[in-house]
């Protein structure tokens, strides 16, 4: 019989650890999506992809994360499948409901909803709607597996409720200066990690009117819904920040309400609000994988 030793070894590579082990990969850029993109036109999903800039040969808007916006026209519907282990659902604007293979879920403007792996759901709109829809496809891609098994179970967070408890911590957030004034969205599946799904997290944040959250940076790629914000209200990024916690050089990403901006991982970033209106922001990362794998190194400014 023949040995394989010769064809295997045609697939080694080996390179000098110092020189190679930081490997020259393409970095993840801050790159903005205007709302635009699903104020019009027809019953469709948009997908935020930069696969060009990540040298992808799939659709992605993170190393795992794919973010789409789902556009909905007025008594029309849409089927949304993923090959994933994790989706995440805001709500934009709108009301309708989605049928899944457990049942029907009503939804509104400012809802949240998480689905496991799943054999696809459909989305119906009373009104014309928009979703913003988020899930860890392009990890699975990049490992070349499918998902076998549910790993959490779906959870529905109403948004109302959610604007209650974001608002009770206003003041106590403020007179402390917390970093920010915020909670974080979980599920009883992913008490340990303390995210939505475990591979994902989403942040429900508060940037009060005329204030300002100090830098932090973390491991995980942000890719920031900017729920609501009146004029003059912006993060800034960075890769570096002063000794006085300022960050050195920044990019400016303003927020427009119903738009997306990426923050790359390991940049620290400030939120700004200089107008006279509340800002809400709804990040969604990668942050339950790196939690887990305990590389998250979240960091703030003192």
């Amino acid at each position: 019989m023949t040995t394989l030793n010769a064809t295997w070894k045609k697939q080694v590579v080996n390179w000098e650890y110092t020189s190679a082990a930081t490997p020259d990969l393409k970095s993840i850029p801050i790159q903005p999506f205007p709302a635009s993109l699903h104020e019009s036109g027809e019953t469709r999903v948009i997908e935020l992809n930069i696969s060009a800039q990540l040298e992808t040969d799939y659709a992605a808007s993170s190393p795992s994360l794919l973010a789409n916006y789902v556009r909905i026209c007025a008594g029309e519907s849409i089927a949304t499948q993923a090959l994933a282990t994790s989706e995440v659902f805001y709500v934009m604007r709108g009301s309708g409901q989605t049928i899944t293979e457990d049942g029907i879920i009503t939804w509104k403007k400012g809802d949240v909803f998480t689905l496991p792996y799943n054999q696809g759901v459909t989305h119906q709109a009373q009104e014309d709607s928009a979703l913003y829809w988020t899930h860890d496809e392009p990890l699975l891609r990049y490992l070349g597996v499918q998902p076998a098994q549910p790993r959490f179970h779906p959870a529905f967070y109403d948004g109302h409720d959610l604007m209650e408890e974001i608002n009770a911590l206003r003041d106590i957030a403020q007179q402390e200066k917390r970093n920010r004034a915020g909670i974080i969205l979980g599920n009883t599946s992913c008490a340990k990690t303390k995210t939505i799904t475990p591979s994902m997290w989403s942040l429900f944040n508060l940037l009060p009117k005329q204030s300002v959250q100090k830098p932090h940076r973390h491991n995980s790629v942000a890719i920031d819904l900017a729920v609501d914000a009146g004029e003059n209200t912006y993060t800034l990024i960075g890769q570096q920040v002063d000794g006085e916690g300022q960050i050195i050089n920044p990019v400016k990403a303003v927020w427009k309400p119903n738009s997306v901006f990426i923050t790359p991982p390991g940049w620290w970033h400030s939120h700004h609000n200089e107008s006279d209106q509340d800002g809400y922001v709804f990040p969604v990362q990668d942050a339950g994988l790196h939690t887990y794998l305990r590389t998250l190194d979240i960091q703030f400014v003192r």
